[in-house]
């Protein structure tokens, strides 16, 4: 059966080319500060006792912030200093690197309740909580961070790889796709986005691609009436509000279905909870990385995870 993408406020008339190059471009940007030495200055702060409510509590509100607190000139924390400097860059301000020195704040150290240098945090959305204490190696650091950004469903980017040109020609593959997605042949359209994905994995156009896909696949059949008058009556039913808020994407309600999720994301525990949290992830593939909703709506995930 043939999707209607031609139909009035579907992400598909919205999510066009342009848009998958303003995705594509705000990648290249982010691999580029992994790659420039100065990226590191812009994604890292040293805070003091006087500045960590403005550098760390109230910049944790726009973005994530691991905060280390250290002692800078012991030699056996700077490698893992370093480490978290080149992870910050690579990152590419997706999350940002406080850096306290608590030899030279030490009223610091005691509202951090330390015990052991350094100690790692993490602040988000105005609230700090402790990750983790002492030194760890580059693969543990990289695979404890992960797990964190990924519960924010923050990506991060991976280290080294090759710069992508400014202007990439029109992928094959992509070009197919979008006739496919133009004709509303819905099986065409994911196997192009497949086999851009098979030969670039991780292709952000592709990524878009696909997740608008499913999202078409999901609410075929769907009386969009009846699913968000029965969603109304039961706030708890968590595949009914996962619908709704398909329909709501499909519809360009895009904020009403960011915060149905995040709203059941707060009032849900468990497996619901993160299935709820997986869907609402999968609902941010279907816009650019930098849309203004979606960072929004990152935000409030972070405030009701944690």
């Amino acid at each position: 059966m043939a999707a209607d993408f031609t139909r009035p406020g579907s992400l598909y008339g919205a999510v066009d080319l342009g848009a998958r190059k303003q995705a594509l471009e705000a990648q290249a940007r982010r691999e580029a500060a992994a790659r420039n030495p100065d990226a590191a200055a812009a994604t890292v702060v040293e805070v003091t006792a006087a500045t960590f409510t403005a550098d760390v509590v109230e910049r944790s509100m726009s973005v994530p912030v691991i905060v280390e607190a250290t002692v800078p000139r012991a030699e056996q924390v700077q490698q893992f200093s370093q480490t978290l400097e080149k992870l910050a860059a690579e990152a590419g301000g997706a999350w940002i690197l406080a850096r306290a020195d608590v030899e030279a704040s030490p009223e610091l150290a005691q509202a951090l309740r330390m015990r052991a240098v350094p100690t790692v945090y993490l602040a988000v959305q105005g609230q700090l909580m402790p990750l983790f204490e002492g030194p760890l190696p580059e693969a543990q650091l990289r695979q404890a961070l992960t797990q964190v950004f990924e519960q924010l469903g923050v990506e991060l980017a991976a280290p080294g790889g090759a710069e992508e040109p400014a202007e990439p020609p029109l992928d094959p593959d992509l070009a197919a796709a979008d006739d496919a997605v133009e004709k509303g042949d819905l099986d065409a359209a994911q196997a192009a986005f497949e086999r851009l994905l098979a030969r670039e994995p991780g292709n952000p156009e592709a990524k878009i691609g696909l997740a608008g896909v499913g999202l078409v696949r999901r609410t075929q059949g769907l009386d969009p009436a009846d699913v968000l008058g029965r969603a109304a009556e039961q706030p708890g039913d968590v595949a009914l509000q996962t619908q709704a808020a398909d329909l709501e994407m499909l519809a360009g309600d895009v904020d009403a279905a960011f915060d149905r999720l995040v709203g059941v994301v707060r009032r849900s525990a468990g497996d619901d909870r993160d299935r709820v949290r997986t869907h609402l992830l999968g609902l941010f593939d279907t816009l650019p990385a930098d849309d203004p909703s979606v960072s929004k709506a990152r935000r409030n995930l972070a405030s009701a995870l944690f």
